[in-house]
């Protein structure tokens, strides 16, 4: 059995010393570049000094429209390749997504083009990639002024370490951020350091994550390690995997705030736990908060209005499950009379609603939307409520919280269970040993449409004094699509 890591404490993996173990893995060594020749020439002489074996590894070089094109220089790893990224696109993680699809090893391994990898680097990285599916190792790095008349490739290999003077260099912050959190382990959103120049993970988690988005000009690793954990990924640093990194940091300069005032937009729209990119009340975002998720069988249309009514000013998305009829479908009698009847005039209401998707199945994760809550027909919610229970969910690490009637998911929690979860074994149980599940009562009024839609009357369990934990009606039935379960 896979080891299940809670959270993201790794602590129960035990990776072999450096030179005492037996590499199987495959890996391609992606590296995105821009320009630079002298840098990459560097790069590539400390990639041939590596300790991970040589069989077992590629080196994929994508130039992401260099002019004149970058070339590969005489001193270059085995198995290494250029090729040039498609002009639809550009930026990083476009090459790096260009890379990646023409890669073949088990692992992808990015690393920029103005990285220096001490020999260790990658084997260091590579034993924990032996030891599970879903990790993602994030190698160190010392910022370096970089002069290029003052260091060849010859002086780099085969000791790059050796190469440079370190007490000229400038550590990384995330390094630091990186021991305050426990190594990351006590970390509650560990992806917000996985920077990008040097990170490995399995293909099969690559493509489970969507991969590198190429839309992403500013902001791509950072957008990327969000989806990542989305995935069910645990995020492992290692300090043995040391580099240099040839220049200072880029924000150290006057342009600071400019160039972070460019990040912006990109990772407002998509990664949604950056709160304080959306202090806009009634905005839409690419990638919403939360995946309000409805099963509307057997409800009626007044009952789901009243439900997505009441979210109208959050941020979600509404997905309404049912099997729903062919809307071209000529009823049998007056439609007045069919039997669909309040199938059909949901999805005329919805069908239209941008925020609004109609869905048979709605798939066993939100992902990449950080939470998914369940809830029945007819329920509303109080304003201000969902963003209180979505922080305090994301503050207390939660995978599931049942309040009963109505279920709050972590999409990354029930990815991770989804990847290790036995034949025949409870989702649920794998969800509270990777993450935690507790049960809960809503702090706040719920309030409910009666399913007679000639009643007046709108019911509100929580104000009946003699019966203040009444359940909707429709409460103890599972949602069809989760039934077996």
């Amino acid at each position: 059995m896979e080891p299940r890591i809670r959270r993201n404490d790794y602590g129960l993996l035990q990776p072999p010393p450096l030179g005492e173990w037996q590499p199987s893995l495959t890996i391609s060594v992606v590296v995105p570049a821009y320009g630079g020749q002298d840098k990459l020439d560097l790069t590539l002489a400390a990639l041939a000094a590596q300790s991970y074996p040589s069989h077992l590894t590629e080196v994929v070089v994508v130039d992401d429209g260099t002019e004149p094109p970058l070339r590969l220089p005489a001193l270059t790893p085995e198995n290494t390749r250029l090729i040039r990224a498609e002009p639809d696109g550009w930026g990083s993680a476009h090459a790096f997504h260009t890379g990646a699809l023409a890669s073949e090893g088990e692992v992808i391994q990015r690393v920029d083009a103005d990285m220096v990898l001490f020999p260790a680097h990658l084997e260091a990285l590579m034993r924990w990639q032996h030891q599970a599916r879903y990790l993602v190792t994030i190698g160190y790095k010392r910022f370096l002024p970089f002069e290029s008349d003052r260091i060849s490739p010859d002086d780099v290999y085969p000791a790059p370490e050796k190469a440079f003077d370190l007490t000229q260099g400038k550590a990384s912050s995330t390094e630091a951020t990186i021991e305050k959190l426990d190594m990351l382990r006590s970390a509650r959103n560990p992806y917000h350091v996985c920077t990008g120049p040097t990170m490995s993970l399995r293909r099969s988690l690559y493509t489970a994550s969507g991969g590198a988005d190429p839309a992403m000009i500013l902001g791509g690793d950072t957008e990327f390690a969000f989806r990542l954990a989305q995935a069910g990924a645990a995020f492992v640093p290692e300090p043995l995997a040391q580099a240099v990194h040839l220049g200072l940091p880029a924000l150290r300069d006057a342009r600071r705030e400019r160039l972070l005032r460019c990040y912006e937009p990109y990772l407002a729209h998509r990664v949604p736990q950056r709160r304080e990119l959306r202090k806009e009340r009634g905005r839409r975002w690419l990638v919403p908060w939360a995946d309000v998720v409805v099963d509307v069988t057997g409800a009626t249309s007044e009952q789901v209005r009243a439900t997505a009514a009441s979210f109208a000013e959050e941020d979600v998305r509404l997905t309404l499950v049912a099997p729903w009829p062919d809307p071209r479908r000529r009823p049998a009698g007056p439609l007045v009379d069919e039997p669909g009847l309040e199938l059909r005039l949901i999805r005329e209401t919805f069908d239209g609603d941008g925020r609004v998707r109609l869905v048979s199945d709605p798939g066993p994760v939100s992902a990449p939307i950080p939470f998914r809550l369940i809830c029945p027909a007819g329920w509303t919610i109080d304003p201000g409520l969902l963003p209180r229970l979505l922080a305090e969910a994301d503050e207390r690490r939660d995978g599931v919280i049942d309040f009963g009637e109505v279920r709050l998911e972590r999409t990354s929690a029930v990815s991770r269970a989804l990847l290790l979860r036995e034949p025949g074994e409870p989702l649920d149980t794998v969800i509270d040993a990777v993450h935690g599940v507790r049960s809960a009562e809503l702090p706040s009024t719920r309030v409910t449409v009666p399913e007679n839609e000639n009643s007046p009357e709108v019911t509100n369990p929580m104000k009946n004094d003699e019966n203040p934990g009444k359940r909707h009606e429709r409460s103890e039935r599972k949602p069809f699509w989760r039934r077996g379960r």
